[in-house]
């Protein structure tokens, strides 16, 4: 993604408290809401509200402008116990977003309050998944029984509904890709043949489940079937799984084209969802600041980079609709969704409706419109202070002759695998900890482009009073000056506080198999936690 910095006005410092009570009143009155919890990532999926969502004190400048972009946007900070709350205030004020209050009690408040709170990632959305499975009685297949089929020869076909990347990372041996958002465009060259059963996997059960649903709600003549468990259950039944496959996306025929679009159709007429005019789309976006509009395009990365409508935003279809949360933080909000194909916006589309807690358009693109080419530009607030951005190599000879200490604070899992000799990794909000004993000669940041680093090191000085520098071009650019790296997490000093930690890569079966379990466990238990919240956004066509 392309950056450019914004301007913002000075920060105020008075912030104002909402009981929990009252936010859960709020959560349901029918006005622009966005709950944010500044936790990291790790810390904020241990214990979370239902609808927040994660935007960590240190990105902020980052992710702010993507999750609220209206600023006027009622704003409601959660973190545990307020010790986060007033520091995340205070910046957003400075940034410009200025009708903020804080959770009183944090997360410890809501839970003593009696209320419900939710671990893992993109809970809204997965729990949507299983409220699919439970209310609409999706059927499925077991791992034992698809093995079978699959030695036998049976006329079936697997499709993989995760994005095309996790499908590089691994998949079943004989599934073909197909994202969330491309299955019912995409299936009728896959199974022309109707007497072929469907199975649609994923790495759980979420998109497993929605993505076989699509196409039973749609109607298509195949008998349709999701994976119970996904790949976690194929692993744990001892079977292997392929890795580094491409994904390959099956072009729709023009027949498979017309039929998908007939059936769309018709889904979308089931829900309701209106198509709007440009003359509409027009008086949306002169009222934006009065009322959020997000604006999305869900087509593949090639067909967005290759050409886009100026200012709307890049969001696979399946990506939307499985993690929500971290492509838009504002309940009540307008959702306007390019449809390019009449088929991947309207079945998008469709579950958003039944996600519940948005209005939601469909826009039919004109012929003829300008289109801007290249990657989604992401706005970035500005910085507290102006910090000096370092070349890899000046970096480097800081490092080498001086004992400057570099300190990589973007994601655990990419400091792992590859990361400057001898930095260590800290989540942002912890790096004043570790100053005075690991880095006596000086502080270098880098993340992996340089965007966050720059942040970070900006409030760092500001905070800590000393130079902070950091990496232009962050980790990508050193690796391509062909300056040396290293692997493993030998100098990872805050554990798990920036991310869950994914059962997929424990090492020890037995290890990787409970948390398997553990995970399953929690994804089937989310529909009764749903009912003990009390929230009834989710309704189901």
């Amino acid at each position: 993604m392309t950056h450019s910095i914004q301007a913002s006005p000075a920060a105020l410092t008075s912030h104002r408290r909402i009981s929990p009570k009252a936010l859960k009143a709020a959560l349901s009155d029918g006005v622009e809401l966005a709950v944010l919890d500044v936790r990291e990532n790790g810390l904020f999926s241990q214990d979370h509200l239902l609808y927040a969502s994660n935007a960590p004190l240190w990105r902020l400048e980052l992710v702010i402008d993507r999750l609220v972009p209206r600023r006027a946007t009622r704003i409601v900070i959660v973190d545990t116990d307020e010790s986060l709350a007033d520091q995340s205030a205070s910046k957003l004020l400075r940034l410009g977003w200025s009708n903020t209050e804080i959770l009183a009690g944090g997360t410890q408040g809501w839970s003593e309050a009696g209320f419900e709170t939710f671990s893992g990632t993109n809970v809204p959305s997965k729990t949507l998944g299983e409220l699919i499975e439970v209310q609409k009685h999706t059927p499925w297949i077991n791992v034992h029984e698809l093995h079978e089929r699959v030695n036998r020869g049976d006329n079936l076909v697997v499709v993989d509904s995760r994005s095309s990347e996790e499908f590089t990372n691994f998949s079943l041996p004989f599934a073909q890709s197909a994202p969330g958002g491309e299955i019912l465009l995409r299936i009728g060259d896959i199974a022309p043949d109707p007497d072929t059963l469907v199975v649609v996997n994923c790495a759980g059960r979420t998109r497993s489940i929605v993505g076989a649903q699509t196409l039973i709600d749609a109607g298509i003549p195949n008998k349709v079937v999701s994976l119970q468990n996904g790949t976690m259950e194929w692993l744990m039944a001892g079977h292997a799984l392929a890795y580094g496959r491409p994904a390959v996306l099956t072009e729709p025929s023009a027949g498979s084209l017309l039929h998908a679009q007939a059936l769309a159709q018709e889904l979308v007429l089931k829900v309701a969802i209106p198509y709007i005019t440009s003359e509409t789309l027009w008086e949306f976006e002169n009222a934006s600041d009065e009322r959020t509009l997000y604006k999305f395009d869900i087509r593949t990365r090639e067909e967005y980079q290759t050409g886009h409508q100026e200012g709307w935003r890049w969001a696979p279809g399946g990506q939307l609709v499985q993690a929500t949360d971290e492509f838009l933080a504002t309940r009540r909000a307008r959702i306007v969704i390019a449809d390019w194909d009449g088929v991947r916006a309207l079945t998008t589309a469709a579950w958003l409706v039944q996600l519940g807690g948005y209005e939601i358009y469909l826009y039919k693109p004109e012929s003829g419109i300008a289109l801007v080419a290249g990657e989604e530009t992401v706005k970035v607030q500005p910085p507290r202070l102006a910090t000096k951005g370092l070349r890899p190599t000046q970096a480097n000879q800081l490092i080498q002759h001086q004992g400057v200490t570099v300190f990589d604070v973007d994601k655990r899992s990419k400091y792992e695998k590859l990361h400057i000799p001898g930095a260590y990794f800290s989540t942002p909000q912890r790096l004043v900890e570790f100053l005075s004993e690991k880095a006596p000669a000086g502080v270098i940041i880098t993340s992996s482009d340089g965007v966050l680093a720059q942040t970070v090191a900006s409030e760092l000085a500001w905070i800590s009073k000393r130079e902070v520098r950091y990496i232009l071009g962050g980790t990508r650019q050193w690796i391509k000056d062909g300056l040396p790296t290293q692997t493993g997490s030998d100098n990872v000093l805050t554990g798990e506080d920036d991310q869950a930690i994914s059962p997929y890569v424990l090492r020890d079966l037995e290890a990787r198999n409970t948390g398997f379990r553990t995970y399953l466990d929690w994804e089937l238990g989310l529909v009764e936690q749903l009912e003990r919240d009390g929230s009834r956004e989710m309704k189901l066509i």
